[in-house]
């Protein structure tokens, strides 16, 4: 299938894919305190178009883990949790809008495209912030953020990083990209 925003086609998720997101859940418990490896495999199992999805998050850098369960719905939640923002999702500007406002020197697509031709959601500044209590992520890098509307018509875009142990919120032009700005997504299985 082809992804809009980009010339590649979706891989075949490899049969031992599984086991890389079983050894990293497993190295990783404290992400996912109460839940088991039994439940999320269930959930996979039964919404193998999901596992496609989480396969793309690690083909792009994300190191996807479960951090918990929504307690309503009882999805289980997954998130980019790569120590540095995904390094196959660099060099974007932000949505389709910014990305067609530049006249040249133009990434070849946005991180809003990417995020949903990858299937995630990209975090907002609070979700940033939780998966940021349970590690500590974007010490060199930086990630876009879900940007509220009014800020995205007045033509910024925001981002956050780890710096001197504390995590901040900036703003940009939401045309401007970076080497060292990606994006994190989550998913719900």
């Amino acid at each position: 299938m082809q992804e809009k925003g980009t010339n590649s086609v979706k891989p075949e998720v490899p049969s031992d894919f599984m086991n890389t997101l079983e050894e990293r859940f497993a190295t990783n418990m404290a992400r996912h305190k109460g839940l088991t490896w039994s439940e999320v495999q269930a959930r996979l199992e039964a919404r193998p178009e999901k596992l496609r999805t989480l396969y793309e998050m690690e083909n792009t850098g994300g190191e996807p883990d479960v951090i918990g369960a929504d307690p309503k719905g009882g999805e289980i939640i997954f998130c980019d949790c790569s120590a540095e923002s995904p390094a196959g999702r660099r060099s974007l500007c932000y949505d389709r809008e910014a990305l067609d406002s530049r006249k040249e020197h133009k990434p070849v697509t946005s991180a809003m495209e990417m995020a949903a031709a990858i299937g995630i959601e990209i975090l907002s500044e609070d979700q940033y912030r939780n998966l940021q209590q349970l590690g500590e992520f974007d010490k060199k890098t930086s990630s876009w953020i879900l940007t509220p509307s009014p800020i995205r018509k007045l033509g910024g875009a925001l981002f956050c990083d780890r710096r001197y142990g504390q995590v901040f919120t900036y703003h940009n032009g939401a045309e401007s990209y970076y080497g060292v700005r990606a994006f994190r997504g989550s998913l719900r299985v």
